[in-house]
């Protein structure tokens, strides 16, 4: 079966071999997992690499011990996000997974350090990152990263919109391996299918005017709590006074056109009187049970029950969408916990 391999800084990776509903289906049951390998990962070592990572991110880590699974963010002076890390806390170091190019960040970080006691390594060529739904047979990594998400960790909150969450249906894994032989390997795009259908909000789905709130990544990605960051007062603005300006939603695509939605097609729906555009898709796949759906960042005051389009061939096809509301239009605080005997 030949490989298509991915766009973009995924151009190395496998999109998929050639049936992807099936491969979707295999990483949810576990039988398989997903080629993940345009991840870049750094490393931190030295005394000070939690205390001076805490100061410079969303997340509390200057207390986080050893097996510790979480996320972070790095933020603009304006509470946008700039970089996104899932990290891992190791005996002898930090591990930082980043879903694309890793340079920046590492330019940031090194950047940063002054005097403070942290060496900065990419190893992204010593190992590679394949996700999983679960653990798997055969799977020896030399570290995972479990995610944390939906649960609401210490310091966070949702503007949540359900209490029942798809999310919790989920185990996503994050497998830094020193190689792959001897696994069954299916293509990122079962991986994000799984992703979409679960609500889980990724770099994918920002751009470069997106805050915390907008998304869900309060859950697991910020500590209100904690002390001083670059953009934190801008967290705390529209958190304690303010609503968000757009919110993430997750869409039923009609799957009658037979029209290929993309990221960045515009979003339409009602308002002021007319038909206009009210967001845009950041994600989207045919997923195998739930066909075409995709998630997408709209404007708060975007009547949740609207009926909404999207302008997908460059604008040339409209394929109707019904939206389920992710973030809601206005704040409330549940928390969700997972439930891991609870499988797709």
């Amino acid at each position: 079966m030949s490989a298509v391999y991915g766009t973009g800084y995924r151009s190395s990776e496998i999109a998929h071999l050639g049936s992807p509903l099936r491969e979707q289906r295999a990483l949810a049951d576990l039988k398989a997992v997903a080629d993940l390998s345009s991840m870049s990962i750094l490393t931190l070592t030295g005394p000070d690499s939690l205390t001076w990572l805490n100061s410079l991110t969303t997340q509390k880590l200057d207390v986080a011990q050893p097996g510790t699974s979480t996320e972070t963010l790095v933020l603009s002076p304006t509470g946008h996000i700039e970089h996104w890390a899932y990290v891992y806390v190791a005996d002898d170091c930090v591990w930082l997974l980043i879903d694309g190019d890793g340079k920046p960040l590492q330019e940031f970080l090194e950047s940063m350090k002054f005097m403070m006691r942290v060496d900065i390594r990419d190893v992204s060529d010593e190992y590679t990152v394949v996700g999983s739904n679960g653990e798997v047979e055969n799977l020896e990594p030399v570290i995972q990263w479990i995610d944390p998400w939906p649960n609401i960790t210490p310091g966070g909150t949702s503007y949540v919109a359900v209490k029942d969450h798809p999310g919790s249906a989920f185990d996503f894994r994050l497998n830094v391996c020193r190689d792959r032989e001897g696994l069954n390997i299916v293509g990122r795009d079962a991986w994000e299918a799984l992703r979409i259908e679960a609500w889980r909000p990724a770099v994918a789905d920002c751009d470069h005017k997106t805050l915390v709130g907008e998304i869900d990544v309060l859950r697991t990605g910020v500590h209100l709590a904690k002390g001083c960051y670059r953009g934190q007062e801008a967290v705390a603005r529209v958190h304690n006074l303010g609503q968000v300006p757009r919110r993430l939603v997750f869409l039923h695509l009609d799957g009658s056109e037979h029209a290929v939605v993309s990221p960045g097609d515009p979003i339409l729906g009602p308002a002021r009187g007319a038909e206009r555009q009210v967001g845009a898709v950041t994600s989207a796949a045919i997923h195998y049970e739930l066909g075409p759906i995709a998630l997408g960042l709209v404007k708060r005051t975007v009547d949740p029950e609207a009926e909404l389009a999207v302008l997908s061939d460059d604008g040339n096809t409209r394929v109707s969408a019904t939206q389920e509301l992710i973030v809601g239009t206005q704040k409330e605080t549940v928390t969700v916990q997972r439930n891991p005997q609870l499988r797709r």
